[in-house]
């Protein structure tokens, strides 16, 4: 019997995995307190008010959902290959928390800044949190598993104390809590586009999925294969530091998303960054689609930010992760593969 293609196999469990997050995507379109019921609209038709609420609201939000799932997944598996370890993420590291900070700095002394201004502004304090974080990495000889992002979450308590003593000076408090908290209910169209930008970060990372797999292995394995080591690290976390900016600027802050989507796909995936790097994007879509659903529909019509869902969520896979976790270095059978590969 002739065994089965493997790349027609793989095309069509990412088609299966697509066609169920677009499934979840219409689901996430017809829920909401407004009436939209698909039967009724099949059966009389879209009136002027049901095209504005989905052309205006509906819609966008679910774009931006699907975005923002993806954009923190795949940024999340970047930093986690170029740090060596599965605990880390943007809410573990303290770059979002360093985000916030450059958001409410923009807000509090530029305050007509246009929106892009403060998106790169978040930006750079973001890139500032994540290079602190490095930094202090570098100065521990021995660093555990639960050690790197026991210190992240510590030097983003710190970087979120100074953010908050400078909003309740200037009675700022409830603003920065709707910044850090992700709210996808405010998103509508004209105040989402700039999403699209993390599309094009997502298109970036696929294409250096290599390098940032070879950086993962130290400066030395990277600078014997004859690559600029601090080059790639640089543009991976630069692409970090644009996605968790964006994202905080249009949405808020999605907690342990970046963390949990990963290593979920990695136990199933494994390593190769850029066999994953799909699946990654795929899941954290379909995770936070589902986080959204589930809010919406809890205490309707009310909801409950998404953020909270997907903390509450994520932080209860992150400590069963970090219970059945040994290590926070690759397997050494996947890296002898992954160092076999590169130098043929």
């Amino acid at each position: 019997m002739r065994s089965k293609d493997p790349s027609a196999t793989a095309a069509l469990q990412v088609g299966a995995a697509v066609l169920s997050v677009i499934a979840l995507g219409f689901i996430s379109v017809f829920i909401g307190v407004s009436d939209l019921n698909p039967l009724r609209l099949i059966s009389t038709g879209l009136s002027q008010t049901d095209w504005q609420t989905l052309t205006v609201s509906r819609i966008p939000r679910t774009i931006s959902i699907v975005l923002a799932g993806a954009a923190i997944s795949i940024v999340g598996l970047i930093m986690q290959m170029l740090v060596r370890n599965r605990f880390v993420e943007p809410s573990t590291a303290g770059t979002t928390e360093s985000a916030a900070l450059g958001l409410l700095l923009v807000t509090v002394f530029v305050p007509g800044m246009p929106l892009i201004g403060k998106m790169v502004v978040a930006a750079v304090t973001a890139l500032g949190g994540t290079l602190i974080f490095l930094r202090i990495l570098r100065a521990i000889p021995l660093r555990s598993v639960i050690v790197v992002p026991l210190i992240g979450l510590m030097l983003g308590a710190v970087i979120s104390a100074i953010t908050t003593m400078i909003a309740y000076e200037r009675q700022m408090t409830q603003t920065l809590s709707s910044w850090m908290t992700g709210d996808f209910s405010s998103v509508i169209k004209g105040r989402y586009e700039l999403l699209w930008v993390v599309a094009i970060a997502a298109v970036i990372a696929y294409l250096l999925a290599d390098r940032f797999t070879v950086a993962g292995m130290g400066e030395e394995f990277t600078t014997s294969l004859g690559m600029n080591y601090r080059v790639a690290m640089n543009l991976g976390l630069g692409i970090v530091a644009v996605v968790t900016a964006l994202v905080v600027v249009v949405v808020g802050g999605l907690p342990f998303l970046g963390l949990v989507v990963p290593n979920i796909v990695s136990r199933i995936m494994g390593d190769n960054l850029r066999r994953s790097l799909p699946w990654v994007a795929i899941a954290g879509a379909g995770f936070v689609l589902l986080c959204d659903i589930l809010g919406r529909i809890i205490r309707y019509p009310y909801e409950v930010p998404i953020g909270v869902v997907v903390g509450v969520v994520g932080s209860g896979i992150f400590l069963w992760l970090l219970l059945r976790t040994d290590s926070s270095a690759p397997p050494k059978k996947s890296r002898r593969k992954l160092q076999d590969r590169v130098s043929s």
